[in-house]
Formats: structure tokens, sequence, C-alpha cells
């Protein structure tokens, strides 16, 4: 049969899967940079943003920072007194669960501890994110931040937008020029879009995004952390994390 010259698509944007040797790597990078440090600190992270974590790198560009299956980030450490590297420091795998993360520094717990207590970077919500607050678009003539700020201080919604919050949900229309929901004039009911501590979908985070409202706060909090010097490893206390920390040895 003779070959087909149908022309045939080609996808570039395929990634090939990390598998073994990607996972035997970090592990190894993990075993071999531990001696290297003072400190390991087990860190969560909030609503997690690529963006913001180059930041948080390239602050602790002096440190090591490590991300992978928690439970390959568990082994790595040793999950008993045996199979430790170093002593002690496997006490800190009950801490590694969820999204977390690896930190190997010299720097001391309380300054990386204070470091991420004011590190706070505010951003548009992903759907499947617990909204920590409601929102309400007011009704009358739409403004870009749909009552967040004065309309003194803010520009009337541009009318190409009106079609998208129709299809939407939100019962808009054009009333000369202007974007309106409900009476033209404020009166009655707003639009509600979300209430605090229900789940988000993508329709609510894409008018929340519409109306520039960022409900979703990066953060990074450290949980426990091991020092070479004692052995031992240190919970830090939540959710205040001012720098105030209960010292537990691990048995």
């Amino acid at each position: 049969m003779p070959k087909s010259k149908r022309a045939k698509v080609v996808h570039l944007t395929q990634v090939a899967k990390k598998g073994r040797e990607h996972k035997e790597k970090l592990f190894q990078s993990i075993r071999d940079a531990i001696p290297n440090y003072q400190h390991c600190l087990v860190f969560s992270v909030d609503n997690m943003r690529n963006s913001y974590l180059k930041d948080v790198r390239r602050e602790l560009s002096d440190s090591r920072l490590f991300f992978g299956k928690t439970k390959l980030m568990a082994k790595a450490l040793g999950q008993s007194p045996s199979e430790a590297i170093v002593p002690g420091i496997d006490n800190l795998t009950r801490y590694i669960a969820g999204d977390v993360g690896l930190l190997l520094t010299n720097r001391s717990p309380s300054d990386v501890i204070d470091y991420f207590a004011g590190l706070a970077k505010v951003d548009f919500a992903r759907a499947g994110v617990t909204a920590s607050r409601s929102f309400t678009i007011p009704p009358g003539v739409l403004y870009s931040t749909g009552g967040e700020v004065p309309a003194e201080y803010d520009v009337p919604l541009e009318h190409s937008i009106e079609p998208e919050l129709r299809r939407l949900g939100v019962p808009t229309r054009m009333v000369k020029g202007k974007v309106v929901l409900g009476d033209e004039s404020g009166q009655g009911e707003g639009h509600l879009v979300c209430k605090e501590g229900e789940l988000l979908d993508s329709r609510q985070t894409r008018l929340l995004k519409l109306f520039s409202v960022c409900l979703s706060e990066f953060r990074v909090k450290v949980l426990a952390h091991w020092s070479a010097a004692s052995g031992e490893v240190t919970e830090v206390k939540q959710p205040t994390m001012e720098g105030v920390m209960e010292g537990v040895e691990a048995s």
C-alpha cells in the first residue's frame, strides 16, 4: 500500500514524562546536599505560583529548594535512624505530606521564618480554590472593579465585555453605551459571584478576574526544621508563625 502523503499534525507542546531516571536524580541530589547545610526545613505552599516561587529561589540563592513526590523526599531524608544520612533528620518525615517542599540552608531558621512570614502575594484565584470572602456585582452601571472602589475613582466597564458577562450568567444589558445590571439607577439586587468558604469553579474565577478581584494569596509556611548542631527537629507553631517556635525533640 502506498505511503500516505496526507499532512500530519505534529504537536510541539508534548513534554516527556519524568521517569525513573529523574526520580533517582532528585533523590540523590537531596542526599548529596544535606551534609553541606546546617538546617533542613519542611515548608508548605498555599496557592502555588511558579513566578512567585522564582522570587523565593532568587532571594534564597545561597540555599537549596527541592520539590518532588512526598514519598521520594521522605525516603531521601531517611524514614528511620538507620536510613538517615545525618542523625535525627529522619524525624522530619512526619511533616512531609501534602503540597510541601524542602529547604536546605545555612541561614538561621528564625531568619527564614521571618522572611516567609512577610511574604504574601495576592493573585487571581483558580478553579478549586476556596473563596476567602464573598463578592457581589452591584446593580446599576457596572464599573471595572465591580464596586470594589468608589465610582468616582473607577471607570465604567468596557462595552465589549458585556457579551461575555451574559455568557457567564450575569443578566446585563446595554443602556446608552453603558453596561448595566438590573435597574440603571442602582436599585434592586446585585449578582452574587461567590460566597466565602465555597469552592470556586471556572465561571466564578473568570468573573472575578474580569472585575480584577484577587481572592488568592501565595504564602509559604515553615512546618518544622532540623539542625545539624543538635540533631533535633523543631516544630513551628501554626498559624501565627511570627518567629515563635516550639522546640520538641522528635522521638
